[in-house]
């Protein structure tokens, strides 16, 4: 079963457009949403909460139409933006007590919990954190109304790593109560190395493709060698390719083939990161 559905999706700007978005995010999946600055990562997750006005398409959520459901869909959803979108001058409780009264399955003792876990006063004021504080804080908040999928854009931007260690540990803890789903914007795909079941990316407003991680870090290799060992029929197995004086790196979905047509050359797994730059238009 989708817990997510995005079909046809397009919006258009001056200088952008979204382009045919279409892509799900299946029931107990945390599905890292991937591209460079400016591919549309915001703009998809602002038009599939109903921010933004698409131009033609249809977003599903629990089964559920966006344009005639978005009261029951938005009353089971978290949102975790990387601008917080905070009234910076309230305080923890105050803020929280805005936000509650929003939702049917608020609990206070989820609410308690979670503070206590971050080690955040609810008598301290937004304006008093610093940015990974605020970002625990937006996750308490999606966490304590019973959100069956979370949607998080960048949540870990400029967050060190020992935050966003325990922000991911938060979510594979989320994961484990079942029925849930994630999808997960962000350009540091080292976090989706850790925690993502699928990888869908776009490109220029485009998706560029979905896939489960493993299956798809599993058909590319990374590989380096003398640039001697390369010829015009190699190089066009290659989608990237960077070359020096002291030799080449290049990422393939065609490792035996290359192989097999320049022994000797050494072969590593690819990381998302790479994959997605492979993948860029």
């Amino acid at each position: 079963m989708n817990i997510l559905e995005v079909n046809g999706l397009c919006k258009s700007y001056r200088d952008f457009a979204l382009k045919d978005i279409t892509f799900s995010v299946p029931e107990g999946c945390i599905a890292g949403f991937i591209g460079v600055n400016g591919a549309g990562k915001t703009t998809t997750l602002k038009s599939i909460l109903g921010l933004v006005r698409p131009s033609a398409g249809q977003i599903r959520i629990f089964g559920l139409d966006m344009v005639k459901d978005e009261r029951e869909i938005k009353d089971r959803i978290g949102v975790v933006f990387d601008d917080g979108q905070f009234y910076m001058e309230l305080t923890l409780k105050e803020m929280k007590n805005v936000l509650a009264a929003a939702y049917s399955s608020w609990s206070e003792q989820d609410f308690s919990g979670w503070l206590e876990r971050f080690e955040l006063s609810p008598r301290q004021k937004i304006s008093e954190l610093s940015k990974g504080m605020r970002m625990k804080f937006a996750l308490a908040l999606a966490l304590s109304h019973k959100a069956e999928l979370l949607l998080m854009d960048e949540p870990t931007s400029g967050l060190d790593p020992l935050i966003r260690t325990e922000f991911l540990h938060v979510l594979t803890d989320y994961m484990e109560q079942g029925g849930k789903g994630v999808l997960f914007s962000t350009h540091i795909t080292s976090d989706l190395d850790k925690v993502a079941d699928m990888l869908v990316m776009i490109d220029r407003g485009r998706i560029a493709f979905q896939e489960e991680k493993d299956a798809l870090m599993d058909s590319y290799r990374i590989i380096k060698g003398d640039p001697a060992m390369l010829s015009e029929e190699t190089r066009k197995l290659f989608l990237k390719l960077e070359e020096n004086t002291f030799g080449f790196t290049g990422i393939t979905k065609e490792a035996d083939r290359v192989m097999k047509l320049m022994p000797g050359v050494l072969s590593e797994r690819a990381a998302v990161e790479d994959i997605m730059l492979a993948n860029l238009g």
